[in-house]
């Protein structure tokens, strides 16, 4: 699907085309993209909330930036433009210098000519970030994802052993701290690989649903621990759940995150939490959801510790994020009470539409974040 990414909800972008998708008032001006003619038709800088028609006359694909060619603070962009397609992007400009940037696929980068507006104010735009940019914090991430792992390791193996002595109300009592140890490293789920889904997979797609061998890791101790099955049933799946933790830990120091992946993880996190953990959809009898939502938002703050140098001078409104991130932790807090988290059907109607409403919001800023520091290429 084409997709059009806002810069710190700066800018209103809009795809073009299509029943039911938005149209803009603002006038129109046809722009080229190619790299013969990158950025030709923008002729008449007025000021104001320009939409520019992006018609793409080269044979590939490309995206296209409208930046500031001086400080290349970017101020609108554009993805996936097809070759005879057109796409919308829509811009507040005012006083200040602009190019268009289209970048093939497969060629170089092309810088068209400069336009300069001499009146009105622009809305503020966002320096690119690189992959080298991103190299740092995400080497720093990796790092403490590794201590995670060995944390994981250490309150699963109290869960197993509570389990092989036969003392499941001790391995109910373990089971919640080593699965929200594992919840808080949400961004290096992709970096997990296949462990991911013995470690803390659902019964999803599977044949024999919770009977099914391949439903292991967490969620199938949680079942069994709630469903009243015996402890001799559930020492194999305990064993399992510690040995897979052990062979991710031991191997993680050779393992490589991608840097480029960071920013759209601190949004995914949260993403997923509002279409599992506060729908129920992964709640296997502890009716811990609530919690597990707690411990997606704390992964989600160690991410934004480590991108925050960048988002610093790129995001306009971080003190909302903030504020937003603070609001959140809030609210899921007021879930718990004596050490025990409120089950999802317990919440009442106005619990639920305000955690809905709290945490959908999160994500609509933090899909900002991934946009911010979505590598571009600039040469």
């Amino acid at each position: 699907m084409f997709l059009v990414l806002a810069v710190a909800l700066a800018l209103v972008a809009l795809c073009s085309g299509g029943s039911g998708q938005r149209k803009s008032s603002a006038p129109r001006l046809v722009v080229e993209v190619s790299e013969s003619h990158c950025g030709r038709g923008w002729s008449r800088p007025e000021p104001g909330v320009r939409t520019f028609d992006l018609h793409n006359t080269s044979d590939g694909a490309a995206e296209v930036y409208l930046e500031d060619p001086g400080t290349h603070a970017v101020y609108g962009e554009v993805e996936g433009i097809g070759p005879g397609t057109t796409r919308q992007l829509t811009v507040r400009v005012g006083k200040g210098t602009y190019a268009f940037m289209c970048v093939p696929d497969d060629a170089d980068a092309v810088t068209g000519p400069t336009v300069r507006v001499t009146t009105g104010q622009r809305g503020p735009g966002a320096a690119p970030v690189t992959e080298h940019d991103l190299i740092p914090p995400a080497l720093t991430y990796q790092k403490w994802v590794g201590g995670g792992l060995s944390a994981a390791v250490r309150l699963s193996a109290r869960l197993r052993e509570a389990i092989d002595r036969g003392d499941l109300a001790a391995a109910r009592s373990a089971w919640l701290p080593a699965h929200l140890r594992y919840e808080r490293l949400g961004a290096a789920y992709n970096a997990f690989g296949d462990a991911d889904g013995k470690i803390n997979g659902t019964d999803a797609g599977l044949p024999g649903g919770v009977h099914d061998p391949g439903f292991t890791g967490f969620h199938r101790i949680e079942y069994g621990l709630w469903h009243g099955e015996s402890a001799s049933g559930l020492r194999a799946p305990a064993a399992a759940l510690v040995k897979a933790l052990t062979g991710l830990r031991d191997s993680w120091a050779q393992s490589r995150m991608d840097p480029a992946q960071l920013g759209l993880r601190a949004h995914e996190i949260l993403e997923n939490t509002v279409q599992f953990e506060l729908t129920g959809r992964t709640d296997y009898g502890s009716g811990s959801n609530l919690a597990t939502a707690r411990a997606n938002l704390d992964g989600t703050l160690e991410v934004l510790s480590r991108l925050r140098p960048l988002l610093t001078t790129r995001y306009a409104d971080l003190p909302g994020l903030d504020r937003e991130l603070t609001q959140a932790g809030h609210t899921l807090d007021g879930f718990r009470h004596d050490g025990r988290w409120t089950p999802l059907d317990q919440l009442t109607r106005a619990q639920r539409e305000r955690t809905d409403s709290v945490l959908g919001g999160l994500v609509e800023r933090l899909a900002s974040v991934s946009t911010l520091c979505d590598p571009r290429r600039t040469v």
